[in-house]
């Protein structure tokens, strides 16, 4: 194991790496809130992070791992405040039903 992955905590250091906005490979990921074509929102260790695109899909979960790939073509990034994710996904559901 590459100790250089966990911080003194031995929660996996968050990364994104993007490969001509088609794919992202993601790590210190907590957890996914929720994912549609058109966004995916995930809980990781620097905060709630939204992905937004057109026909993204999450091909690989490993949440044991804290690691998340996502294809399609990716738009854009944005993060928020680690304590907004109840928030967050309220949102999304609220927008989902309207």
């Amino acid at each position: 194991m590459d100790e250089r992955l966990y911080d003194e905590n031995r929660k996996s250091v968050h990364k994104v790496y993007l490969n001509a906005r088609k794919t992202a490979v993601l790590s210190g990921v907590r957890d996914v809130l929720s994912f549609d074509a058109k966004e995916v929102y995930l809980e990781t260790e620097q905060g709630i992070l939204l992905i937004r695109g057109d026909e993204l899909h999450v091909n690989r979960l490993s949440l044991e791992k804290g690691e998340v790939d996502v294809d399609g073509r990716i738009d854009s990034f944005a993060y928020s405040d680690k304590e907004e994710p109840q928030k967050k996904a309220a949102s999304f559901l609220g927008r989902m039903f309207q």
